[in-house]
């Protein structure tokens, strides 16, 4: 082996040594940016030559090269920001962005993240965000003669696409479920009273043509909560409670109950023998919900719910037109106020109507028919009073009067105790009107959240987070952005914070996680590795010298 091999091996160093400064340089360039991931640099040795000695075969080292260069994933420090939409992963996983109207996806830990001017949630370079819409899922169907009960919920829908808020508008809710939870005092005394129908005297007093309804003197107590319909117009609807005058009724005490709203706002149409009944035009406008709430010592035991139903042949105050009510799957009465007039909506039954559960704290656990018909009613004693003219004027027993089957009294419930006066203990709907977004938000889990200023939080992305099996092999694109190849494997998406996937901080930007100190170190040690390549060099190029210098 020549003395020249000495150069080359020399200049493998030099050229190793080079690419570490330059992959150290690289990093201490990076050291404040956003999401950056250092690099390691790994050597391995040239495949050495044999040659022969009295020992036998031996090799030479033929010098050094890059083997690879690793990038180095390691989390990064925190930096708190003002801005919500400034975001950092705390564990796996990388953001998903995407130029617009390409199919090209890169990724990124930089979560430095703003609104553009066409909605879209884009990186600096105008890529967009990648997540799934989210999507309300709420059931108020009827069915039959029962209507399920609506409920909020949110889970993703479709595939990732671009994060985009179009519509800033929230809208309008309509009330599906009404919670109305009293006190009536059991010392204040019947102020409505009748000799035929004693359980509904409140409500012959009523006349929904007059400017005033009802006068103060004709019923005990009333409480009032605002509800919506379906384009967020707001309405009050008022339940009125006047206690029936009982004789020998064994220690029970029913209290009469009318649920309304403003006349002129009442938009049923029904219809009757004498053709199409518009009721805000009737002694009857108003009245949306009839009924009894019966106590034994204070507590609710039992409740009858009335509603008017079709058949009323223009006599909306005919007892006999005023059915016993249909059910949310829930087990409380509904009601059908019909607010913005909708064709054929003035019956629970109608696939197009809105109904509204009625909870006074008392529901019917058994919504089976009774043999007649009727579903979750039941009577103690005779044939079940289908209509409200059919409970006649037993006071002595309460019994007469229909019931919830099977009834289960909720943890909060309307009572009847003395306590000094009449109160509203609790009332609640869950029903709100159009809003404008005025703040976005995003949980842990990566859930994109709008405030509106009708009071409404609605989920409304979920960002997508992506994770490879081989991370290392992924491409550097610039820009803090990566790439998918063969080596790193296909792409794998899920939601933040579930298995393989960190969490979502928001408010928060990840720094670079380059350790300036650890960098000084390998700069000190590449620096004196390549100044050792450069004397192996001047020392072969001397003893060559002096090779030639053999010859004058």
């Amino acid at each position: 082996m020549s003395l020249s091999s000495s150069l080359y091996q020399g200049i493998t160093g030099l050229q190793a040594h080079s690419e570490k400064i330059s992959v150290i340089g690289n990093n201490l360039a990076n050291v404040s940016t956003v999401g950056f991931k250092g690099a390691n640099i790994l050597f391995e040795d040239v495949m050495s030559q044999d040659t022969y000695t009295s020992a036998g075969v031996a090799q030479v080292g033929r010098g050094v090269r890059v083997a690879a260069i690793y990038s180095d994933f390691a989390q990064g420090s925190f930096e708190t920001t003002t801005e919500a939409t400034d975001m950092a992963i705390g564990g796996s996983g990388f953001f998903t962005v995407k130029p617009k109207s390409t199919d090209n996806q890169y990724y990124t830990r930089a979560g430095d993240f703003r609104f553009d001017k066409d909605g879209y949630l884009t990186d600096p370079h105008g890529y967009v965000v990648q997540g799934w819409a989210m999507q309300k899922a709420s059931t108020a169907a009827a069915t039959g003669s029962s209507t399920s009960s609506s409920t909020d919920s949110f889970s993703i829908t479709g595939s990732p696409a671009d994060i985009r808020i179009n519509n800033f508008q929230s809208p309008p809710e309509a009330t599906s479920k009404v919670s109305v939870i009293t006190n009536l005092d059991p010392n204040n005394l019947s102020k409505s009273n009748s000799s035929t129908n004693p359980y509904f005297a409140m409500f012959n007093n009523w006349n929904g043509t007059n400017s005033t309804p009802i006068s103060g003197s004709s019923y005990g107590y009333s409480s009032t909560l605002k509800v919506y319909d379906e384009v967020g117009a707001s309405h009050n609807l008022t339940t009125y409670y006047d206690q029936v005058t009982l004789s020998n009724a064994g220690g029970n005490t029913v209290w009469e109950f009318m649920v309304t709203c403003s006349p002129s706002e009442d938009g049923r149409t029904l219809s009757g023998a004498g053709g199409a009944v518009s009721m805000n035009a009737t002694s009857g406008a108003g009245v949306l919900m009839i009924g009894t709430l019966t106590f034994r010592a204070g507590q609710l035991v039992g409740e009858s719910a009335y509603t008017l139903k079709s058949g009323a042949g223009g006599a909306v105050k005919d007892l006999s037109a005023w059915k016993l009510a249909d059910f949310s799957t829930g087990g409380y009465p509904l009601i059908t106020p019909n607010f913005i007039q909708a064709s054929g909506a003035s019956l629970a039954t109608s696939t197009t109507a809105l109904p509204i559960e009625i909870n006074f704290g008392i529901r019917a656990t058994d919504l089976t028919s009774n043999g007649a018909g009727v579903m979750g009613w039941s009577q103690a004693k005779g044939t079940i009073s289908t209509d409200a003219s059919a409970v006649g004027n037993k006071i002595s027993n309460v019994g007469w009067v229909p019931s919830m089957k099977n009834p289960s009294i909720d943890a909060m419930t309307t009572q009847s105790y003395d306590t000094g006066g009449s109160s509203t203990l609790f009332q609640s709907q869950n029903g709100y009107t159009a809003g404008f977004l005025q703040s976005i938000s995003v949980s842990r889990d990566g859930v994109l959240t709008g405030r509106y200023s009708n009071g409404q939080v609605l989920d409304l992305y979920s960002l997508t987070l992506t994770s490879f099996t081989n991370q290392w092999g992924m491409r550097r694109e610039g820009g803090n952005l990566f790439s998918e190849t063969r080596e790193s494997g296909p792409a794998l998406t899920g939601q933040a914070n579930s298995p393989g996937k960190g969490t979502i901080a928001s408010n928060t930007l990840e720094q670079s996680n380059v350790d300036m100190g650890s960098e000084f170190v390998k700069m000190i040690t590449a620096q004196r590795g390549f100044q050792a390549n450069t004397k192996v060099i001047t020392t072969a190029d001397s003893m060559l010298g002096e090779i030639i210098a053999m010859k004058r």
